[in-house]
């Protein structure tokens, strides 16, 4: 079937759907979603998405007065990570690859490329194909669209080479000839621009990954200057953009106190605003016509709450909210007018979708499911929930009980995420709700070290890798146990990337909790691992890792003791270790020294190694490999029934 045929049958019916005798198979929820991403033309004319059949995925633009598809492009096995309008009539398309482009590089990367989308001509050119020997055809952040002598013109920071150094690059690129032109070379450590409404770059920021200073710099009559430094080993100041008269530029840094606030430098010599703090996490949106601060999105615990400074906009942000009472509602794209937006719909019953809001009709409309596989009564319930840690310490998380059993005795999935600075959120998610369909109950604790839930539960994890971070996770089992929820008798661990290691660590290290373990894509020997981060992504990673790890450097006994590979002799339970060998993050070698180790243990463990498979499942077909072998694993080893 084709992707566009998909597309056509995407449309959300929003009755409920007559139950089913079974779950929906675990394709329905392990390929990829069905839409990744739709966005608005500037006139609101057309909207582009990124479609998939659950492995492939195709580019197809929809012209909203006649209906019809005006464009499409199969990009095929291509990991799409970003499409955005340039004007009305071209796309710009990111996509990755893991890969080495030059020898000059000499290591491994996922490196980022962009692509012309020219929607009347039904091309798709490279960019920066003409930037000349001395550029690499390579983007290190998202592109920035800006008008030009009336013309969309597109910047994007690239790289290119000074005495056969690679240098941070800004390129100017026409849209109308396909042109590239350099427009500023970055000197050693400048890392981004903000651009000005008229695409002129305004202010820099500028990393010393040695010492930690970073420092930001403006534009004042075609000079630098710096305007603010701050030296930080872990926690640098961001360049956020422009600030909302277009006139200033905003920055995040930490106080006296250390708390974190947004802080204003001033383009024009007028006096800056005063900071503001942050509570939670603070993301700004910025009109992606000409760059000034529209408004943030505050995220404290499970709200999300957006703000827009215009109060018309906050007028038609409201009245978006209000068409979908109960869901939570995300800002995909909007007309240059506000007139027209997508949004991300996830509801609890009906799962994520997206929808076009149409303001001046007053109508919304459904665009299509994110999983067309998945119906509503394959949805299993999620809450939040609360319990203390050994120490008093309150962890929150989610529960996700399998729809139609009651919840006493249940065995359980203890899912924890990657980050270990990250954390889970509320709404859908593909593993938990696989999972619970095959009877499962799925917690997804949100641990000391998770990010975006106050700066008390973020430092209470520095020095607590594989300590307090992992027992963290057995009191969230021994508190569900205590209230008859699941069977501590019927308890696994499935995890990815750090909850890869919080897998093999509860297995090694936290003994007589889990019944099997999965690790998809953790690391195992930390002295290695943190040695091999430093030498790949240099200090700022280094210094990342070993605050969470307690150690003082790579050579700390610390390490030893919370690597699962060195405790490999204490492990009583099957272990699955799922790894890609386009990895990226934590390479392929950490699965193999541990699947070694216990082998050489005489334990018992299973290595699947994926080809062509990333950090991050971008693929369909291994996305779903991964789903099947866990819950082969975990059905085997601990049957739900």
């Amino acid at each position: 079937m084709s992707v566009l045929r998909i597309l056509a049958g995407l449309a959300l019916a929003v009755g409920v759907a007559a139950p089913v005798a079974s779950a929906a198979p675990l394709e329905a929820y392990g390929k990829l979603p069905s839409i990744e991403a739709a966005g608005l033309s500037p006139d609101g004319q057309s909207v582009a998405y990124v479609v998939t059949d659950g492995e492939k995925r195709a580019i197809i633009v929809k012209d909203l007065t006649s209906g019809k598809f005006s464009f499409r492009a199969f990009t095929g096995d291509a990991k799409v990570r970003r499409v955005q309008w340039a004007g009305n009539d071209h796309l710009i398309l990111m996509v990755t690859q893991t890969a080495v482009p030059l020898d000059v590089i000499g290591r491994r990367g996922e490196y980022a490329m962009a692509f012309e989308i020219d929607i009347r001509a039904g091309k798709l050119m490279p960019m920066m194909r003409d930037a000349g020997a001395e550029a690499m055809n390579i983007v290190l952040d998202t592109p920035t669209i800006r008008t030009v002598d009336g013309q969309p013109t597109v910047f994007v920071e690239g790289v290119s080479f000074v005495g056969g150094t690679g240098r941070s690059t800004l390129f100017r690129i026409s849209l109308e000839h396909g042109s590239s032109k350099i427009v500023e070379i970055g000197g050693m450590g400048v890392r981004d621009w903000v651009l000005g409404a008229d695409g002129s770059p305004v202010a820099q920021e500028v990393l010393d990954d040695r010492t930690g200073r970073w420092s930001l710099r403006v534009n004042v009559a075609g000079k630098w200057q710096e305007a603010f430094s701050q030296t930080s080993a872990n926690d640098p100041p961001d360049l956020i953009g422009l600030g909302r008269d277009g006139k200033s530029v905003i920055y995040a840094a930490r106080d006296e106190a250390q708390h974190w606030s947004w802080r204003e430098a001033r383009l024009d010599g007028a006096p800056a605003g005063p900071p503001i703090q942050m509570r939670g996490t603070r993301i700004a949106m910025h009109d992606p016509q000409d760059g000034r601060l529209v408004g943030d999105i505050a995220v404290a615990g499970d709200e999300l709450t957006y703000t827009f400074y215009d109060p018309e906009d906050a007028r038609a942000w409201k009245a978006v909210a209000n068409a979908f009472p109960g869901d939570r509602v995300t800002l995909a794209s909007w007309s240059a007018d506000r007139k027209k937006i997508v949004v991300e719909v996830d509801s609890a019953t009906l799962g994520p979708a997206y929808a076009l809001v149409d303001l001046e009709k007053r109508s919304a409309s459904w665009i299509g499911p994110e999983y067309g596989g998945v119906k509503p009564e394959d949805i299993s319930p999620r809450q939040a929930v609360r319990y203390k840690a050994a120490d008093g310490m309150e962890i929150s998380g989610y529960l996700t009980l399998p729809r139609g059993k009651p919840a006493k005795g249940l065995p359980l999935v203890v899912f924890p995420h990657g980050g270990p600075a990250s954390r889970d959120a509320p709404g859908f998610d593909w593993w938990a709700q696989a999972m619970a369909s095959r009877g499962y109950a799925v917690l997804q604790p949100n641990f000391r070290g998770s990010d975006g839930l106050g700066e008390a539960l973020l430092e209470a994890g520095y020095g607590q890798w594989g300590r307090k971070m992992q027992t963290d996770l057995s009191d969230g089992v021994r508190d569900l146990a205590a209230k008859g929820i699941i069977d501590p008798k019927r308890v696994c661990i499935v995890g990815a990337s750090y909850g890869g290691y919080a897998a093999l660590a509860g297995a090694a290290l936290d003994p007589g909790v889990y019944r099997c373990a999965v690790s998809v894509a953790g690391p195992a020997d930390l002295r290695r691992f943190v040695d091999w981060s430093k030498g790949y992504r240099g200090r700022s990673a280094y210094r990342y890792w070993t605050r969470f790890m307690g150690a003082e450097d790579s050579k700390d006994a610390a390490l030893d003791q919370i690597s699962p590979a060195a405790h490999a002799d204490k492990v009583t339970i099957p272990v699955l270790i799922i790894h890609g060998k386009d990895d990226t993050v934590v390479p392929l070698e950490q699965s193999q020294l541990m699947a070694d180790a216990l082998r050489k243990a005489g334990k018992p463990v299973e290595l699947v190694v994926q080809k062509g498979a990333d950090h991050w499942l971008s693929r369909g077909d291994t996305r779903l490999e991964t789903l099947t072998s866990t819950v082969a694993f975990l059905e085997k080893n601990n049957p739900p029934n």
